[in-house]
């Protein structure tokens, strides 16, 4: 459908899953098409606590869609062409850091990007854009989110460092590694292109990641606890086991976790003053020649 009145239109936008799927109020289904196919499925419109909120399952109902294979600027398009000004964006993350342990939620301020074969910009022709991505998350948002987390005494962090890989697969034991090495604090599949496209859309962006697991890099010293993996314990020189990823132990985690993420965004999304002037709202000035 093309928007053409304010009934169709939300200013908050969420793209995610378990958890982020609020009770919204007098919902309805709409279909947006795109110049760019189709979105991940179609997106709910409602009412919550005097908001209007657009919500969009990034992986599609039933989680059938992969995330190398999302239709990242037909999602961020869809949101735009409704009004959308703010995007929330719950993303399930491994941890490479021993503090992030599962269960956390970071306010992501910076990305990585290792992802290959995503299409990242609306600017393809005609016009030439070189968005800047120096701080590429809402730290308004970010800061709203991380008080609210903190009068709800969850674990949080409001920033964090997110390494986005192409997937489907998870890491190898050396990459994951590295990634440590270059600062990472969390790695995922999702964050990167839809932070970037959201610049190029002058839509405010937070990624709301909730760590699920410790990745590969870890292992576990009966002695000492986590450690990164060896061949044997640097602190006391006994044997270390390997610790591995499985679609289990995530979905376990996500289950625990979705409870908080909904006491999170509920005592957060009233909060966010959408009339608001915030600087993601200029993005593009001074980005095309």
């Amino acid at each position: 459908m093309k928007v053409k009145n304010n009934e169709d239109k939300a200013t908050i936008g969420i793209i995610g899953g378990t958890g982020s799927d609020l009770e919204l109020n007098d919902v309805e289904e709409i279909k947006v098409y795109t110049p760019y196919g189709h979105p991940s499925d179609a997106i709910k419109l409602g009412n919550f606590k005097g908001k209007r909120i657009a919500f969009l399952p990034r992986h599609g109902t039933g989680h059938i869609i992969p995330p190398h294979n999302l239709n990242y600027r037909a999602n961020i398009w869809a949101l735009s062409e409704l009004g959308v000004k703010y995007i929330i964006s719950p993303s399930a993350v491994g941890s490479l850091k021993k503090e992030h342990d599962k269960g956390k939620f970071i306010l992501v301020d910076q990305y990585i990007d290792r992802t290959k074969k995503r299409l990242d910009t609306f600017y393809e022709g005609g016009q030439v854009c070189h968005i800047s991505q120096a701080d590429p998350y809402c730290s308004y948002l970010n800061d709203l989110f991380y008080s609210s987390g903190k009068d709800l005494d969850l674990n949080i962090e409001n920033r964090g460092t997110y390494v986005c890989i192409e997937g489907p697969r998870f890491s190898s034991r050396a990459e994951s590694i590295v990634f440590r090495q270059w600062c990472g604090d969390i790695i995922g599949m999702t964050t990167y292109p839809e932070v970037v496209l959201a610049a190029e859309k002058q839509i405010c962006y937070c990624c709301i990641a909730t760590v699920t697991d410790l990745d590969v890099w870890a292992g576990e010293c009966p002695n000492c606890g986590i450690v990164e993996y060896i061949d044997s314990c640097k602190g006391c020189g006994g044997s270390i086991n390997k610790l591995t990823v499985d679609i289990q132990e995530i979905l376990e985690t996500m289950a625990k976790n979705s409870e908080n993420l909904k006491k999170l965004l509920e005592l957060t999304l009233p909060k966010i003053d959408v009339e608001r002037d915030c600087n993601c709202h200029h993005s593009l000035e001074g980005a095309i020649l």
